[in-house]
């Protein structure tokens, strides 16, 4: 899921904030040394974060009969804040009513984004739900950019959307399809005031702080729908390994990849999540895909590549003017 997000590049992963981000220098050094080693390095840690989260979510579905999909978000968010508030050891003064503003506000889209997936995974294969949450910052990139060959990229993904369905989602639960379109608006808007709390707050403060007020918002669900099994050692394991694998280890894969691959390259790459979340599910869950829904995924994953190679260019004929 997702990922990842900021455009200060130091949060989830999302194409869209990949691309709000500037490109990150290297040192010469630095540049050399990535020369030496080759693209594999950079590109091994961007799929390694793709494939974490992914798995994190199979995880997390397995982990959904002990604690409910609320309770798994909650121990997810706490977990996570925990661990990055003691890495990130944020300031609290100094900012002001805007800042605060915003950065809660990032946090109740982080919040809602992850509930309404987990909503959705607990209902539809984890393959489908990616795909359809990807609409999110999909149509967030075809807005922005205000280009018409985007309408194209818009057009293939709903393309995508309609094999996906079968007409009319008769497959798929339709509260699921719902949580996961749900979670696509809850992605776009997150990756909009992910950008805002990255130009506020230092490296991952913001996020470290968003984190926490997501934590907060959703433990008093996560206790009304789990209770008690929130707190037994192999549920709480069990949480804890989701949070790192769908929310510690990639942002960190992800900030290390930045710092050596192209931002439009590495938005590429994570437009490949759909493709990554039906391998998981799949090998974790037993989830096959249709041809049929094979070739849905894939017209998406088309769609959300062509809309950032197009962002891309129009962004290098903007600073060429």
């Amino acid at each position: 899921m997702t990922r990842p997000d900021t455009a200060s590049s130091t949060s989830a992963p999302t194409p869209e904030a990949a691309l709000a981000a500037p490109a990150t220098g290297t040192p010469a050094t630095a540049a050399q040394r990535a020369r030496r080693l080759g693209s594999l390095g950079p590109v091994g840690l961007v799929l390694a974060g793709g494939i974490s989260v992914q798995f994190g979510g199979a995880l997390a579905v397995t982990l959904m009969p002990r604690a409910g999909a609320l309770g798994v978000v909650s121990l997810r968010l706490l977990v996570a804040a925990l661990v990055l508030l003691l890495v990130c050891r944020p300031r609290l003064r100094g900012h002001s009513r805007a800042d605060w503003g915003t950065v809660v506000a990032f946090g109740v889209a982080m919040a809602g984004m992850n509930g309404l997936f987990y909503e959705a995974v607990a209902r539809i294969p984890l393959g489908p739900a990616v795909t359809l949450e990807v609409l999110g910052p999909l149509a967030l990139s075809v807005i922005t950019s205000r280009r018409a060959l985007n309408l194209v990229w818009a057009g293939l993904a709903l393309a995508g959307v309609f094999l996906l369905s079968g007409g009319g989602f008769g497959d798929l639960d339709p509260a699921g399809v719902a949580f996961a379109l749900g979670a696509g608006a809850m992605w776009a808007t997150y990756i909009v005031f992910s950008a805002r709390t990255g130009r506020r707050f230092p490296q991952a403060d913001g996020l470290a702080l968003a984190m926490a007020v997501g934590a907060v918002l959703f433990l008093p669900l996560g206790m009304a729908e789990a209770g008690a099994r929130l707190a037994d050692p192999v549920t709480f394991g069990l949480g804890a390994a989701v949070a790192l694998l769908s929310s510690v280890l990639p942002y960190t894969l992800e900030l290390l990849a930045l710092r050596r691959l192209p931002a439009p390259t590495f938005a590429i790459m994570m437009s490949l999540e759909p493709a990554i979340a039906a391998t998981a599910g799949f090998l974790v869950l037993g989830q096959a895909l249709s041809p049929v829904e094979a070739v849905a995924i894939a017209l998406v994953i088309a769609a959300s590549m062509g809309a950032v190679r197009t962002q891309v260019g129009r962004g290098k004929r903007t600073l060429d003017a």
